[in-house]
């Protein structure tokens, strides 16, 4: 299928992703509507604050800091790359494969880019709105968690970066299935061993150059960092690397769709 080009294609690339992004939008305001969604939205991050943060609370020290402390950003980091990664990936893959509506978009007179852009923020929304919920919960513990810059920028690049490989995972997913093969393989390695409870550090040496090769290691890093000195500077431009790679991926799949 022709995608549009010239200044038609510019108009399509700036305004033809907003409609995507507001039918996902509505959809997700409906959600919201439901007490069970918040519910469900906070539940396993609230668990792991109770049972690890307030259970060990001040009486452990890591890195300088309280354990509660060190805990926050990583249970931040972790639910904005779930929710972020599994909205998307889920519902592009029902609307691919079961719904159909997802044809609609690729006939329709947008860019692929354009459809990437929606869909990823889309994502970046869901994520944020996690997020937001752990922050707010955060702010009410004995802790000395604070969120600067740094921080909100890290947890802006990384919605956007599990966002963008949430449309690979739906493009690239032959089943609803399939979705959850990704998530075991890449998802659940990254929330537990790439900083979110304990040190990287604490690792054994042999695991640690797999362990900096996942993108939210780096999240973790910047998050609690806060600067962008040394290991932060380089924190954040591995993280640019991975978003800009997902999300050309993910516009390059969604151009070569045929289905």
């Amino acid at each position: 299928m022709n995608r549009p080009n010239g200044s038609n294609g510019l108009n399509c690339f700036f305004g033809g992703w907003y409609p995507i992004f507001l039918r996902e939008m509505l959809l997700f305001r409906r959600k919201l509507l439901k007490l069970g969604y918040l519910f469900s939205a906070m539940v396993s991050p609230l668990i792991y604050l109770a049972a690890f943060g307030l259970g060990l609370g001040r009486s452990v020290q890591i890195q300088g800091t309280d354990y509660l402390s060190f805990l926050i950003p990583g249970l931040v980091a972790m639910s904005s790359m779930n929710n972020s990664y599994t909205w998307v990936a889920s519902s592009l893959n029902l609307n691919r494969l079961y719904f159909k509506t997802f044809q609609l978009f690729v006939q329709a007179p947008i860019s692929s880019s354009s459809i990437m852009i929606g869909e990823t923020l889309a994502g970046m929304v869901k994520g944020l709105f996690a997020s937001a919920l752990i922050i707010l919960t955060a702010m009410l513990t004995p802790s000395s968690f604070t969120v600067g810059p740094i921080f909100i920028g890290a947890l802006l690049l990384n919605c956007f970066l599990f966002a963008s490989l949430g449309v690979i995972t739906g493009m690239l997913a032959k089943s609803h299935e399939d979705t959850s093969t990704y998530n075991n393989f890449f998802i659940m390695p990254m929330a537990f061993f790439t900083g979110t409870f304990f040190p990287v550090d604490q690792l054994p040496a042999v695991l640690k150059w797999i362990i900096y090769a996942f993108p939210l290691t780096h999240t973790n890093i910047l998050m609690r960092q806060g600067s962008l000195d040394g290991n932060g500077l380089i924190s954040l431009l591995v993280m640019i690397c991975y978003a800009a790679v997902f999300f050309v991926y993910g516009s390059f799949l969604i151009k070569r769709y045929s289905e």
